[in-house]
């Protein structure tokens, strides 16, 4: 009979440790951040260490052992990433005191983000590549891999929000209306025209739709959030529909470059075609869902281990076929909190630099937990994303941990009063001396006609 030791708490004391630790030290960096945030994310975080290592525990009682490492497997590992990965996050806090600094180096981030977006495509497989997955968007170095575009997407979220401040007006002009949606000038579709091809490059060369519906969803969500104009969305919808559409079709033409995502969608329409074979992991992904029911089989007692992938990839129908529907809906619930309070900061938020960096990372979050729950569903084709605080990874950990930082900055300054002690909703600067035209936040102020002909008559 097997007995409960000391070793299986050690991993949930350095967890309550190590967020006890990053609690105290926000609250010091930034003390009116939105007290949410942290203990969401870190229930999150808290939850992936522990299935982690349940897994570890299966996968050693399977080789007719009993005795596994406290810091040991992929749970040990994730408990570390999640130390690294804190400590990164009270780094930024640190560095970063005002988030409109960051807008001062718009171009040079932009370009870095661009540069680690696209390094995994001009590798060779052997380097850009794990566990024989096509997708290209790793950096082997032997004994580690880093995935690059999980940071790229938080420096470009920079870029296309101080890109979108200066250019908003512009954006904003209407050409055309149709069935009541104004539509922009054709002149004015460059951007997101460009974007739309870089994703496009990130599709064929990178061979991963995640990552490219990624990139273009939060550059359209962003502009809308600039410019207030539906046809943005209905434009960046139809122009990645119609980019996904021909390189599905050309895949089952002429192959190449585009064979694997004419691939991935056959496996995507009908995975017990083959289920086997290729489509093999969709449809031990849907038989753990039905498997795990409306409540579940409990913690410990299913067998996802069974789902290839289950720490990483498929570790949503894993914890699906354990905590059931709805332990899913209520972790998918959290996720949604996350996603609201980082919302709620871009609205609190007085400059407009702010308003659209915090949006487009609250929406990026959304947006990839939709992408990689949407691809194990099967509700869209698979991806190569992970669940973001869940799935073992240094790289997303870090990263998303990051990015979270940065919510929590902007969330200080939003909730921070009007008392001239920082860039609140005041904005008025920290010094004593008089303030400066220059130095205060801009907002859109939309006067109606009538207003202005009353301005005309005094």
């Amino acid at each position: 009979m097997g007995r409960v030791t000391f070793g299986f708490l050690v991993p949930v004391l350095a967890l309550a440790g190590i967020f006890l630790v990053a609690h105290l030290l926000i609250r010091f960096l930034a003390p009116h951040a939105d007290p949410v945030l942290l203990p969401a994310v870190a229930l999150i975080n808290g939850f992936g260490v522990m299935f982690l290592r349940r897994l570890d525990i299966a996968a050693v009682k399977a080789h007719g052992s009993t005795n596994i490492p406290v810091f040991g497997g992929q749970g040990g590992r994730q408990l570390m990433w999640s130390l690294l990965a804190v400590i990164g996050a009270v780094v930024v806090l640190a560095i970063v005191r005002d988030h409109r600094a960051l807008s001062r180096y718009a171009y040079t981030l932009g370009l870095t983000g661009i540069a680690l977006m696209m390094i995994p495509a001009v590798l060779p497989a052997s380097l850009s590549s794990v566990n024989g997955a096509p997708a290209k968007l790793w950096i082997n170095f032997g004994f580690f891999a880093i995935q690059p575009g999980e940071f790229a997407k938080v420096l470009l979220l920079v870029y296309f929000a101080y890109y979108l401040v200066r250019k908003r007006e512009v954006l904003s002009l209407a050409s055309k209306r149709f069935l009541g949606i104004d539509f922009p000038r054709g002149r004015d579709l460059g951007p997101v025209l460009a974007v739309w091809l870089l994703s496009l490059m990130v599709l064929v060369f990178e061979k991963d739709l995640g990552t490219s519906l990624m990139y273009f969803g939060m550059f359209v969500v962003t502009l809308y959030i600039a410019t207030e104009r539906v046809s943005w969305l209905i434009i960046g919808l139809l122009l990645f529909v119609g980019g996904a559409f021909s390189a599905y079709i050309l895949g089952g033409i002429i192959g190449g470059p585009f064979a694997n995502f004419h691939q991935r969608v056959g496996i995507w329409l009908n995975p017990f075609a083959d289920a086997t074979n290729q489509g093999f992991q969709p449809v031990q992904a849907l038989l753990g869902f039905g498997t795990g029911g409306l409540f579940g089989a409990g913690p410990g007692v299913g067998r996802p281990e069974f789902v290839p992938l289950v720490e990483s990839d498929f570790i949503v129908a894993g914890m699906g076929e354990e905590i059931g529907l709805f332990g899913l809906t209520a972790l998918l619930a959290v996720y949604l909190l996350i996603v609201v309070r980082g919302l709620r900061a871009a609205i609190g938020v007085r400059d407009s630099f702010g308003k659209l960096f915090a949006g487009g990372l609250a929406f990026t979050l959304g947006l990839q937990v939709f992408v990689i729950v949407g691809g194990v569903s099967n509700l869209i084709p698979l991806t190569g994303q992970t669940t973001p605080f869940l799935s073992a990874g240094g790289s997303s950990l870090v990263a998303n941990w990051l990015l979270v930082a940065l919510l929590l900055r902007v969330s200080d300054a939003a909730r921070r009063p009007a008392d001239g002690s920082g860039s609140g909703r005041g904005g008025a600067p920290a010094s004593g001396g008089p303030v400066q035209l220059k130095e205060l936040p801009t907002e859109m102020i939309k006067a109606s006609a009538v207003n202005r002909h009353d301005g005309d008559k005094s």
